[in-house]
């Protein structure tokens, strides 16, 4: 088995490549070691050590690492783990949909700006979300109100240096472009 690796724009994240499938469908974020018990696989990849967040998409797998460590001493140890772990044939997560995973990752909307957030979340899934999954990372849908756009940014998008950038310049001219109502777009915690 050969695993390929990409660098994100997220100097603290590398992204994993191991030739197949990782999850079915959606994403799931996990951005600790005790959020990660319903996966297996993130549960060996934090159990190497240095490793801060762990975020599974459909073919790749995202890892960021603590400050404390450098890509050079954990990235073998990273490999072995994602390695070991397709050899055993267990499964990416345990019961399929644990409360991190997010089959269309928006959170719903309810109120009377349904038909815009509709538009939102279509050029997210259309426009931003493809982009955004090719640094290894997603970004989805949280809130909106009175115009403001609450989006949440997951694995190689969490904590990257040009996470502002990308929401500003990018998303929220995109969404201001094609939506009128959207006058900002903001990040929230997890």
């Amino acid at each position: 088995m050969f695993i390929q690796t990409e660098s994100t724009p997220n100097p603290a994240t590398l992204k994993f490549l191991p030739g197949q499938t990782v999850l079915e469908m959606g994403t799931a974020d996990f951005p600790s070691e005790e959020a990660a018990q319903a996966s297996p696989l993130a549960r060996r990849i934090f159990s190497t050590g240095g490793v801060a967040g762990v975020f599974l998409g459909s073919d790749f797998v995202t890892v960021t690492k603590t400050d404390a460590v450098e890509w050079d001493h954990i990235k073998p140890a990273v490999l072995g783990a994602v390695m070991e772990h397709f050899q055993s044939g267990a499964p990416a997560i345990d019961d399929g949909t644990p409360s991190s995973a997010t089959a269309g990752g928006h959170a719903e909307h309810t109120g009377e700006d349904g038909a815009i957030v509709e538009q939102i979340k279509e050029l997210l899934d259309t426009r931003v979300r493809p982009a955004v999954a090719q640094d290894g990372g997603d970004i989805t849908f949280h809130g909106f109100d009175r115009g403001v756009v609450y989006l949440h940014m997951q694995g190689a998008c969490a904590g990257c240096p040009s996470s502002t950038l990308t929401l500003k310049m990018g998303i929220e001219n995109l969404l201001r472009h094609y939506i009128p109502e959207v006058v900002e777009v903001r990040p929230v915690a997890a």
